[in-house]
């Protein structure tokens, strides 16, 4: 068996504090906001004192449009915090400081402040981290903070925030039924929750149009002015030549935004859209600046170094993704039509938690796959096991095999296809295991 490097952990101090949270404070979902604003209230209310807010929220799409704004206000010379989650190899991604991640050793002062404000009260562990990101934000200075929703939107540690610049929407499907509802248009509901009385909204384009009469019914009840895609502005793609944006404002024609595949061009649309409504002009040479500099990990990402790229035959090519529901898998089935159509191959390696759906990912997948082979995620006790992955995708009709872990998969699918012209390999299936293989090869 190959072995895999081990995750880098944070500072050793960092890592004690955050150990003993998650043993004091398990990482289980519980949707309220009462035991949030009861700590924020000890701590002073930080979260009212926070520079003008871009509040997201959606199932699909959040952490690159995110990635979208952050890049085009900062070429704008604008200073930009910004709260995401889950991270990806390191726990400080969730916070960055006006440009740069937060220190290991500010980080472990402001959870240890906060755990001895809280005094042992029920609290959940993304509530806290939640607190100690208000509290950073508040105490250094920014023109700007994007705030990822952790999960939904009407009940999320994040919707204590009151008057927004702008309330973003992403692409809504179906995902966290247990918590948001088992209809489309519950879960919209849920998230258009961040939706606030006065304050703008921005909608991406949406599959289901459902989804955009429920945004529409909430905005007005809130009296917020609601730009919808398709409506109110629109991104379109002119081919390989790049898009255009256009809206009451005018339009712009821009260069392909640097993350790959053609949803990046709604997720971008949605960004500049967003920028409409902020407190400080982002002009047009910001944006194309943004598009060309905008990084988000694990989205559609090609691996350049690591002992899994030295597992490659010449020419073979290694990507990731973290894409985990059925939108995600109808927009990557999209791109590997493109990818496979100049002939060359594409095996997966494919992974995901037991909550999701597995099926309903891989089935617009397997036109395109020649194998797969089937891991379980590192450290997940919620994995699906390697041998029911690959039994799903056999159901969903591509040839597959259990592999004990990504190395491994990677070994053997590089052996079946010697001899062969060089293919494409696809890491796939959930966020988690795009960060256990990024932390050995990112």
């Amino acid at each position: 068996m190959i072995k895999a490097a081990p995750i880098v952990p944070g500072s050793p101090r960092l890592e004690a504090v955050l150990e003993r949270m998650r043993l004091l404070h398990p990482k289980v979902i519980d949707l309220s906001l009462g035991r949030i604003e009861g700590l924020l209230a000890k701590l002073g209310n930080p979260e009212r004192r926070l520079p003008p807010i871009v509040h997201v929220a959606g199932t699909n799409g959040k952490g690159s449009t995110v990635a979208f704004l952050r890049a085009m206000a900062e070429a704008a010379g604008k200073r930009v915090h910004v709260y995401t989650s889950p991270h990806l190899v390191h726990f400080h991604e969730r916070i960055r400081l006006a440009g740069h991640f937060i220190a290991d050793d500010r980080l472990a002062d402001l959870l240890e402040r906060i755990e001895q404000v809280n005094g042992g009260d029920p609290i959940t562990f993304f509530e806290i981290t939640t607190a100690a990101a208000f509290l950073a934000f508040a105490e250094e200075l920014a023109d700007l903070l994007l705030l990822e929703v952790g999960l939904g939107g009407r009940l999320d540690a994040t919707n204590v925030i009151q008057t927004p610049a702008v309330s973003v929407l992403t692409r809504i499907s179906m995902d966290h039924m247990q918590f948001l509802g088992e209809t489309i248009e519950a879960i919209a509901a849920e998230k258009a929750g961040i939706i606030k009385a006065g304050c703008p909204a921005v909608a991406g384009p949406q599959v289901d149009p459902a989804v955009t009469g429920v945004f529409q019914a909430m905005a007005d009840q809130a009296g917020a002015p609601l730009a919808l895609a398709g409506r109110d502005w629109r991104a379109e793609p002119l081919g390989d030549s790049g898009w255009r944006y256009s809206d009451a404002q005018g339009t712009l024609d821009l260069p392909l935004p640097a993350l790959p595949g053609a949803h990046q061009i709604d997720n971008a649309g949605t960004a500049i859209a967003a920028t409409r409504h902020l407190p400080f002009a982002v002009p047009a040479a910001a944006i194309r600046q943004g598009l060309a500099a905008v990084e988000w990990p694990a989205r559609l990402q090609r691996l350049r170094r690591g002992p899994l790229v030295e597992l490659l035959p010449a020419g073979w090519e290694l990507h990731l993704d973290g894409g985990h529901n059925d939108s995600a898998g109808q927009v990557l089935a999209r791109h590997l039509a493109a990818w496979t159509a100049d002939g060359r191959r594409l095996d997966l390696i494919f992974g995901m938690l037991g909550s999701k759906r597995p099926l309903d990912f891989l089935a617009p997948l397997a036109p395109y796959v020649r194998r797969l082979r089937a891991v379980a995620i590192p450290g997940e006790a919620a994995s699906v096991t390697a041998e029911d992955a690959a039994t799903l995708a056999r159901q969903a009709g591509i040839e597959a095999a259990a592999s004990p872990d990504v190395a491994q998969a990677v070994a053997e699918l590089a052996a079946l296809g010697a001899g062969e012209p060089p293919a494409r390999l696809l890491i796939c299936g959930s966020l988690y295991l795009a960060g256990t293989v990024l932390a050995q090869n990112g």
